[in-house]
């Protein structure tokens, strides 16, 4: 799905082509929709968690997944603290934030992309951007 350095390459959980789940859904590992989902679609615990969602796969609700691999359609906006692919049957009604952005020739956004810095990532104990001491005082001899 993503390569060797990237997310998961094992599902651990399936919505099926039939399937209709309704309210958020919370999971760790790999996770493959083919169904419907309607909530938000959210990994926890594991910075290596994988969604890919088929062509025939729809979420409707926010996704916050650190690599996300889309074909079909999400109504609601991505977040992944890793990467995005959009392959050409992606249809994302909503913002993109990523840190790498792959897309194929056909996909659709109909909304913003957002990259992330990557210091963003930083733990909260560490400040994001260097700071600079007496940044903006004038000196005045």
């Amino acid at each position: 799905m993503f390569g060797k350095k990237s997310g998961t390459d094992k599902i651990d959980s399936l919505v099926g082509k039939k399937s209709v789940m309704e309210g958020s859904l919370n999971f760790s590992g790999g996770l493959h929709v083919d169904g419907s989902i309607k909530g938000d679609v959210t990994a926890i615990e594991d910075d290596r968690s994988t969604l890919s969602v088929s062509q025939h796969g729809k979420v409707e609700g926010n996704i916050r997944v650190p690599y996300v691999s889309l074909n079909g359609t999400v109504i609601g906006d991505v977040h992944a603290t890793e990467r995005v692919v959009l392959l050409a049957n992606a249809r994302v009604t909503g913002d993109v934030h990523y840190t790498l952005l792959e897309m194929a020739l056909g996909a659709q956004v109909n909304g913003r992309l957002v990259r992330q810095d990557e210091t963003r990532k930083a733990p909260p104990d560490r400040p994001l951007r260097p700071a600079v001491a007496d940044a903006g005082k004038a000196t005045h001899r």
